[in-house]
C-alpha cells in the first residue's frame, strides 16, 4: 500500500476524544493478540513485539481524563500497521482496553501489577522474538520538561535500537534528548531479546500533550519509532 493512502487508512479510524477536545485513536472490539499469522500455530519467522503499555483498570499517568493506556494504545496501533505495510512480522500485546494481568492465570501471585508485567514478559519467551518495543508515556514536576526518553538494557543491542528511536524522535520535539540505561524496569530486566522502552513525550508539558493526543501527531510519532526500528534492523 502506498504511504499516502497508509496515512490515509489510519487517520480515518474512528476516534476518542481528550479533556481538550483533540483524539485519540479508539481501542478495537475484542482479541487478545493482532498478529501476522492468525492462521498459525507457530510462528515462522522473529516477531517484532509492540507493547502497548498500562490497560483496564491500570490507566498509567494521567491528566484530567486523559489517561496514559489509551495514549499508548493508539501510537502502538499505528506503529503496528506501519511496521506490517513495511514487510515486518510484528505482534501487538493487546488491542483494547484491557489488562495483560486478566489473563495470567499461571503465575501464583496476589500482586496484579506484578501479573500484569510478567505476562508482557512470557510474551517475548513464548514467540521467537527480534526485539521488543514498550510504549509509555512520561510524567513531571517540571511541566516544561518535555520531549521523548528510550531507556535500554544493559546490552550492546538494546542501546543500539534506543539510540536509533531516539535520533528519529527528537527532531519532533525539537530536543537533544539522549537514551537511558532502564536498570529498575521489571521488563528491560526479564526480556532476553533487544528491548527498550518508549516514553513518547510528557503529559505534564502542554504541548507534548497536544501531540500525544492528537491522530496525527500520533502518527508522527509512530512513524519516527518505525524509522529507529528500521534504521537499527537495517544496520545491525
Amino acid at each position: 500500500m502506498p504511504i499516502k493512502s497508509l496515512i490515509a487508512a489510519i487517520l480515518l479510524i474512528p476516534a476518542i476524544l481528550c479533556a481538550d477536545g483533540s483524539s485519540v485513536w479508539a481501542a478495537s472490539p475484542a482479541g487478545k493478540i493482532a498478529n501476522a499469522y492468525p492462521e498459525h500455530p507457530a510462528f515462522p519467522h522473529e516477531v517484532i513485539i509492540v507493547d502497548a503499555g498500562h490497560g483496564g483498570v491500570d490507566g498509567g499517568t494521567s491528566f484530567q481524563n486523559i489517561l496514559e493506556k489509551d495514549i499508548n494504545l493508539a501510537i502502538a496501533q499505528k506503529l503496528f500497521m506501519l511496521l506490517r505495510s513495511q514487510g515486518y512480522d510484528a505482534v501487538l500485546n493487546r488491542t483494547a482496553d484491557y489488562a495483560l494481568s486478566d489473563d495470567n492465570h499461571w503465575l501464583r501471585s496476589s500482586s496484579r501489577h506484578k501479573r500484569d508485567l510478567a505476562q508482557r514478559k512470557e510474551l517475548s519467551h513464548q514467540l521467537p522474538t527480534l526485539i521488543v518495543v514498550s510504549l509509555h508515556v512520561n510524567w513531571g514536576r517540571n511541566t516544561s520538561k518535555n520531549g521523548a526518553l528510550v531507556l535500554h538494557q544493559n546490552e550492546g543491542r538494546s542501546a543500539l535500537l534506543a539510540d536509533s528511536i531516539q535520533q528519529q524522535l527528537n527532531p519532533l520535539y525539537q530536543t537533544k534528548g539522549s537514551i537511558r540505561l532502564g536498570s529498575p524496569f521489571y521488563l528491560l530486566n526479564q526480556v532476553k531479546d533487544p528491548a527498550v522502552i518508549v516514553e513518547t513525550g510528557f503529559l505534564s508539558n502542554a504541548a507534548d500533550r497536544a501531540m500525544l493526543c492528537n491522530r496525527r501527531g500520533q502518527l508522527k510519532i509512530a512513524q519516527a519509532i518505525a524509522n529507529g526500528i528500521n534504521y537499527y534492523l537495517t544496520a545491525i
